[in-house]
């Protein structure tokens, strides 16, 4: 069995394993994942897995503790069963915004997270769009960091004209200029202030988005107050419609109801995170799956092949 490949789900919701495993022409692994009553989770493979390469596709999305508990544990029952090698698949990162000290006396919590996997037996990762490209350092093991521009910019060649991309925070601004030069378009930038987190207030754009299509981009939406705000100062400078692009559809708290009220004409997202009923029913909001990529990059690493050139 020592070349076996073999692809576990921590949540047995997220249909984006199954279709990794369809990619690959393989079943998704039996394994029992169980929730006691008191909140505890329990983990029991169902198959022999010595000498296999196993992969855990698991974003830690929300419930993001459970989640994330779901993969180090699985890890560790896998590790117990004799598994070759350890690979964490994951398509959201949690945590990953908390990435370094912005204050006195508080946790780095990216790292923390990364110690974890590491200390149960995961031996590799692979992850896509990190929140800060650094989250890599944090391991001692092998990171391989996709990223879904080539999905997204596809998608905005073949459906927009007379775009200019739009950072909507100075953080973003090396992964906007990415995909403009990619696009072969302008690149404006949103001057934004937040006093609190999860709450933003946009000032003024730099550039000129006078008669084009504004499309935002960032690697995740939350609160969805960033774009929203965003959307209006770039209205406000003359843009003719804006849209929005990410990764990682986070849509936490009133980001639904505060797209479907906002300007924003559409919201294209990738499946790293499976939508909410709220957000399914969200008629701005599009999907993109991203299931193939992975699934080629699992197959190169299971045969020890090149993964670079998906590194785009």
């Amino acid at each position: 069995m020592g070349n076996v490949m073999k692809v576990f789900s921590g949540n047995a919701n997220y249909p984006m394993a199954e279709e990794i495993a369809e990619h690959l022409e393989i079943t998704v692994s039996d394994a029992d994942v169980r929730t006691f009553s008191d909140g505890e989770i329990f983990v029991e493979i169902k198959e022999n897995v010595r000498g296999t390469d196993s992969y855990i596709i698991q974003p830690t999305c929300t419930p993001v503790n459970d989640h994330l508990m779901e993969l180090v544990i699985m890890a560790d029952a896998l590790r117990r069963a004799s598994a070759r090698r350890i690979t964490a698949v994951l398509p959201y990162y949690g945590y990953a915004r908390q990435d370094r000290k912005v204050a006195p006396r508080v946790p780095i919590t990216a790292k923390v997270v990364a110690e974890m996997l590491m200390a149960v037996g995961v031996r590799r990762v692979l992850c896509m769009d990190l929140h800060a490209g650094q989250i890599q350092g944090f391991f001692n093991i092998p990171v391989d960091h996709l990223y879904a521009a080539p999905i997204l910019i596809k998608h905005i060649v073949e459906n927009f004209q007379d775009v200019i991309m739009v950072s909507p925070d100075a953080g973003g601004v090396e992964r906007t200029r990415a995909f403009a030069k990619r696009v072969n378009c302008g690149l404006a930038i949103i001057d934004k202030r937040r006093d609190r987190p999860n709450h933003s207030e946009a000032m003024h754009v730099i550039g000129d988005v006078r008669g084009k299509v504004a499309i935002m981009m960032d690697d995740m939406v939350d609160t969805a107050g960033t774009l929203c705000n965003g959307a209006n100062t770039l209205l406000d400078n003359g843009a003719k419609e804006v849209h929005a692009c990410c990764s990682h559809p986070v849509l936490s708290g009133p980001a639904v109801d505060r797209l479907m009220a906002s300007e924003i004409k559409s919201l294209v997202v990738t499946n790293s995170i499976p939508l909410r009923e709220n957000a399914l029913n969200c008629k701005k909001i599009k999907v993109l799956s991203v299931s193939a990529l992975l699934a080629e990059a699992i197959f190169r690493i299971h045969n020890e092949d090149s993964v670079s050139s998906l590194f785009v």
